[in-house]
């Protein structure tokens, strides 16, 4: 049930959030085996995403073959690692979504989830009459998680009573089998305290998911935002018993950027959220710095990042 009385009574210390994340990020470091090990669970929570205009089937394939393939064994090797490893999912426009099924059966890696970005990416401008039958096409075409975009009007004016029937009517689009994750966008939300109030408001509409960011923003994923959001996970669990995933999206480029989101969902969620299922990573240039350390790791030196990326 919506509770409005919950939502319009939070509230957010800004600077308290400020001070929380700078203590993260100066003193919560893992270094050696460690920092490698968590660059590997790092890669298995990576929605490896193509959201360009010229995106075409080829370009998916490769994608798909990156998300099925993601480090290559002569690493994974030398790392003492025995079975194979793929990213959390693919994520594509839905019209590339049967391409990218079709791509990863080939692959015989069909496990590998197929995610979509629907509802009027990435502005949201649009009538919810044109915005809930673009889920269904992409479920239809083979999608089993659904990025949605939120309406940020809405949040700005506060009407949150029509974000929820939204949002709810985009959750029964997507049917019981498929994730919803809802992208707040929160670059453009206003305020940390708009973030807190529109993470509570998706989660009680059923969202699988919250997402920070389209990427197309100005302001994009910021440890301060993933603070503001993991309470509101936490606080959503502790009140309805329910675990909601977090997927921070735009902007993490790096591996430092990877270890600093893994720790901050360990610091403030605990090891039940450090999981694909619960955490992912929306990134397109990540793996491949990903790679680049893991190599220096094993052989002491870095490689050019060319050797990496997809052609």
């Amino acid at each position: 049930e919506l509770d409005l009385g919950w939502i319009n009574s939070s509230c957010v210390n800004l600077s308290a959030v400020k001070r929380n994340a700078a203590k993260l990020q100066l003193h919560r470091t893992v270094k050696k085996e460690w920092q490698a090990a968590w660059l590997i669970r790092a890669v298995t929570c990576i929605d490896l995403t193509t959201l360009s205009g010229d995106d075409t089937p080829s370009n998916v394939a490769r994608l798909c073959a990156k998300a099925a393939q993601p480090l290559s064994p002569d690493l994974l090797t030398a790392l003492g690692i025995e079975q194979p490893i793929t990213t959390g999912a693919v994520c594509v426009y839905p019209a590339r979504v049967a391409d990218a099924v079709q791509a990863l059966a080939r692959l015989k890696a069909g496990h590998i989830p197929v995610a979509s970005v629907a509802t009027g990416f990435p502005s949201g401008q649009y009538h919810l009459s044109t915005r809930v039958p673009e889920i269904r096409y992409a479920v239809n075409a083979g999608a089993t998680e659904i990025d949605v975009v939120v309406d940020r009007s809405l949040v700005l004016m506060q009407q949150w009573a029509q974000l929820y029937q939204e949002l709810q009517q985009m959750k029964e689009a997507c049917g019981p089998n498929v994730y919803m994750k809802t992208i707040l966008a929160v670059g453009e939300c206003g305020s940390l305290c708009n973030v807190y109030k529109a993470s509570l408001v998706a989660m009680m509409a059923g969202s699988d998911f919250i997402k920070t960011s389209t990427g197309k923003e100005a302001v994009n994923a910021t440890l301060p935002v993933g603070i503001v959001m993991c309470r509101a996970i936490r606080d959503f669990h502790e009140r309805v018993g329910y675990k909601v995933g977090l997927k921070p999206a735009g902007g993490i480029r790096t591996s430092k950027d990877a270890i600093a989101w893994l720790i901050l969902i360990k610091e403030e969620l605990g090891t039940e959220w450090f999981d694909s299922h619960l955490f992912r990573i929306g990134a397109s240039g990540l793996l491949t710095d990903i790679e680049r350390q893991l190599y220096h790791y094993v052989t002491g030196r870095y490689a050019a990042a060319s050797e990496f990326s997809m052609a």
